[in-house]
C-alpha cells in the first residue's frame, strides 16, 4: 500500500480526495491541514519529513483568492511558491513524487484555442504569477514532479461558483453572469479521482498535465445549467466582463487540452454537464 501525504486537507480538492479515498484500498492517505503542518514554515516542513516517510505527496494547499492576491502578493507567493519549494526539497530528498496542483491562470487567455502544456505561459495577475513560480520551483527541484493545471473548480465544499449561484438563486430574482469568458468547469471529485488513479499506477510519467471536465462553456452557460438542474426560476442575463470589474484580470479563454493526461494515464474524463448533474442532484434533490 502506498502512503500518500495530502496537504490542504480542508480545501475543495483535499476534502474531495477524502470523499473518494475509501474507493482506493491500495492508497493510504494522510491528510494534513495548516494546523497539522504549516508548509510555509521551512523548519516545520523539514522536521515533519525527517519524522515521516511517504511514497508520494499531493500538494492541494494554495492561495486561491484571486482578487485579494493583487494587494496581498507576499502571502500569495509564500503559499503558492515558497511553500511549494519546501515540499519539493523534501520530496526530492526522499526521492518520491510530488503532485502539485496549478491553474489555467498561468495563461493570459488571449488565444482562443485549447491550451497545451507546452504553450507559452503569460500570467496577467499575482495569483497566476505565484502559481507559475510554484510550478517552476517544483519542476526544478524535484525531477519526480507532476504539475496538474486545472480550472473553474467546484464542489460541495468551500466557496465556489456553483455554491454562489445556488445562494443567489435563493436571494435574487435576477442576476447578470459573464458570457465572454470561456472554459470548462472541473468537478473536484473528478479531479480527486484522477489523482488517485495516477497514484495507483506502478510507473509514473512526470511533467505538466492539464485536467478539467470535457466540453466548453461560458460562466453564463454554466450558471444556466445550474439553474436548469436546480429548477430555479431566476432570470439570468448574459453580461460582458467589462460590466463586472474585478481587482484581478481573468483569462478570457481558459479551455485546457486534456489529450496528454488522457493518453498518458488512460483517464476517462466526464463531460462537465453530466458531472455537474451527478454531483448536484440526488434522489433527495439538490445535494449541495
Amino acid at each position: 500500500m502506498k502512503k500518500i501525504l495530502i496537504t490542504g486537507a480542508n480545501g475543495q480538492l483535499g476534502q474531495s480526495i477524502q470523499e473518494i479515498a475509501p474507493n482506493y484500498d491500495n492508497l493510504d492517505f494522510i491528510f494534513v491541514t495548516r494546523k497539522d503542518l504549516d508548509i510555509t514554515n521551512q523548519e516545520e516542513v523539514v522536521n515533519y519529513f525527517n519524522k515521516n516517510t511517504f511514497d508520494a505527496v499531493v500538494n492541494c494547499a494554495a492561495y486561491t483568492a484571486v482578487d485579494l492576491a493583487e494587494s496581498d502578493e507576499a502571502n500569495a507567493r509564500l503559499i503558492n511558491a515558497t511553500a511549494t519549494k519546501y515540499l519539493a526539497e523534501q520530496t526530492a530528498k526522499q526521492n518520491i513524487p510530488l503532485i502539485h496542483i496549478s491553474t489555467d491562470y498561468v495563461f493570459d487567455g488571449s488565444v482562443a484555442t485549447p491550451r497545451l502544456e507546452t504553450d507559452q505561459v503569460h500570467p496577467i495577475g499575482v495569483y497566476g504569477q505565484t502559481k507559475l513560480e510554484g510550478e517552476e520551483l517544483a519542476l526544478a527541484i524535484n525531477p519526480k514532479t507532476i504539475i496538474i493545471r486545472t480550472a473553474w473548480v467546484y464542489s460541495k465544499y468551500g466557496k465556489n461558483f456553483v455554491k454562489t449561484m445556488l445562494w443567489l438563486f435563493n436571494e435574487k430574482e435576477e442576476i447578470g453572469v459573464i458570457n465572454d469568458q470561456i472554459g470548462a468547469p472541473t468537478n473536484a471529485v473528478d479531479l480527486a479521482d484522477a489523482i488517485a488513479q495516477i497514484l495507483s499506477k506502478n510507473e509514473l510519467t512526470y511533467g505538466i498535465f492539464n485536467y478539467s471536465n470535457e466540453g466548453t462553456c461560458s460562466w453564463y452557460d454554466f450558471a444556466t445549467k445550474i439553474k436548469e438542474l436546480s429548477q430555479s426560476r431566476i432570470k439570468i442575463n448574459p453580461i460582458p466582463t467589462s460590466a463586472y470589474p474585478t481587482a484581478a484580470k481573468r483569462p478570457a479563454y481558459s479551455l485546457l487540452d486534456k489529450s496528454k493526461i488522457k493518453e498518458t494515464y488512460q483517464l476517462e474524463i466526464p463531460n462537465w454537464k453530466e458531472s455537474l448533474k451527478q454531483s448536484l442532484c440526488n434522489k433527495k434533490g439538490i445535494s449541495f
